[in-house]
């Protein structure tokens, strides 16, 4: 599975491409940052990164695409700016017919760590080492977007597999038999 992972951010979205299956040995296609001045107005940013983001698509041709879940922050400017890189990204992958997940720093972390709780220095630590690299990714932005990857072709594949079987299951028009009330049956 070819995954394409987006750490967001207007100022510094980091993105990644990893190769792999769950228990296989992970290979890095291309990590970097994408950035946009912070003097050029937003607009102007946003079409900025939704033509490097294309690029991506188009050079790499992801199986699935992962994103970072924003949360909320104090910094309601740093908040918009996210959700609207997500936003670009999610359409792009939408345009080209490709699962989107979501997965919270907790969880990437978490999976590439070992803890929910590790720090950066800890994770990119990890990142080196799983995708056998001479050197860390910097900066932080492009190790977030590996983890990310990482964590989606350990975790994600299996969360979109059960995803699948559910809505194929539901499409089905299979559903649990009820079991009847006791008090409603003892009365009939």
């Amino acid at each position: 599975m070819r995954v394409l992972a987006v750490d967001p951010g207007l100022t510094r979205c980091g993105v990644g491409v990893v190769e792999g299956q769950p228990g296989r040995r992970l290979t890095l296609v291309e990590v970097g940052v994408i950035r946009t001045p912070s003097t050029d107005p937003t607009p102007k940013r946003l079409v900025a990164l939704e033509d490097e983001m294309r690029a991506w698509f188009e050079r790499h041709q992801p199986e699935a695409v992962a994103i970072e879940r924003v949360f909320a922050d104090t910094n309601v400017s740093t908040v918009m700016g996210t959700a609207q890189c997500t936003g670009i990204v999610m359409m792009l992958a939408e345009r080209r017919g490709l699962p989107v997940t979501l997965h919270t720093p907790t969880e990437v972390k978490a999976a590439v760590s070992g803890s929910g709780r590790a720090d950066k220095a800890q994770v990119t630590t990890m990142v080196t080492h799983l995708l056998g690299l001479q050197s860390p990714p910097r900066p932080a932005d492009a190790a977030d977007a590996l983890a990310l990857a990482i964590c989606h072709v350990w975790r994600g594949g299996t969360q979109s597999r059960f995803a699948a079987a559910a809505s194929a299951h539901a499409s089905a028009g299979q559903t649990r038999p009820r079991r009847p009330t006791t008090a409603g049956a003892a009365r009939r």
